[in-house]
């Protein structure tokens, strides 16, 4: 088993993942957010989708077992183990503009968004390249009838994880979340850990 590395609080990463190779991602203390993002590693206009994941899913609740799909159709991610079956891939990435709206007594933060930007710029992915990120532990319940979405607090514990498996070679970027609503109102770092193909 490889080390496992830490993100710190309101940060992001950015690295290669290996086709074959699995990405765990560890909430090491409960009720935090991780914002992850997947590009074709060969071809960067090849991006993780949204909305070709949910529509080939059928379903907003992503978990064990489920493909997370790139705008090309192509399975990125597998899902292999999940001990929180509550994720988000609906919702974009904090941001300046994201504080401004919802938190405008707030200091702004420069959000999952900007710190997914500074990460991802070594690999050639501009700002505007960046799309909605599957929100790993984020809590996003949509009422049946009315459509509205809440954010409330991960039901993530501490030592609660994600475990995919890529299938193609992808460059990943990964955050703790800057967001309070989306972390139930404090900040607190991300654990990840890359494991070599079986």
């Amino acid at each position: 088993m490889s080390a496992t590395i830490e993100i710190p609080e309101r940060s992001g990463t950015a690295f290669r993942l290996s086709h074959g190779e699995t990405l765990t991602v560890i909430d090491p203390r409960g009720r935090q957010v991780a914002d992850l993002l997947a590009f074709n590693a060969e071809d960067i206009d090849e991006v993780i989708s949204s909305g070709r994941t949910l529509d080939y899913a059928e379903t907003i609740f992503l978990t064990t077992g489920h493909l997370l799909y790139s705008n090309r159709s192509r399975p990125m991610l597998e899902i292999v183990a999940d001990t929180v079956g509550r994720h988000d891939f609906l919702l974009t990435p904090c941001s300046y503009d994201t504080f401004h709206h919802f938190y405008p007594d707030m200091p702004p933060h420069r959000g999952c968004f900007g710190n997914l930007a500074a990460a991802l710029e070594p690999y050639g992915v501009a700002p505007d390249r960046i799309p909605v990120a599957f929100n790993c532990f984020m809590n996003v319940p949509v009422d049946a009838t009315t459509g509205k979405l809440s954010v409330l607090p991960p039901i993530s514990k501490a030592g609660d994880h994600i475990v995919f498996r890529a299938a193609m070679d992808l460059v990943i970027g990964l955050t703790a979340c800057s967001a309070p609503a989306s972390n139930g109102g404090s900040f607190k770092p991300i654990h990840y850990r890359i494991d070599s193909a079986r």
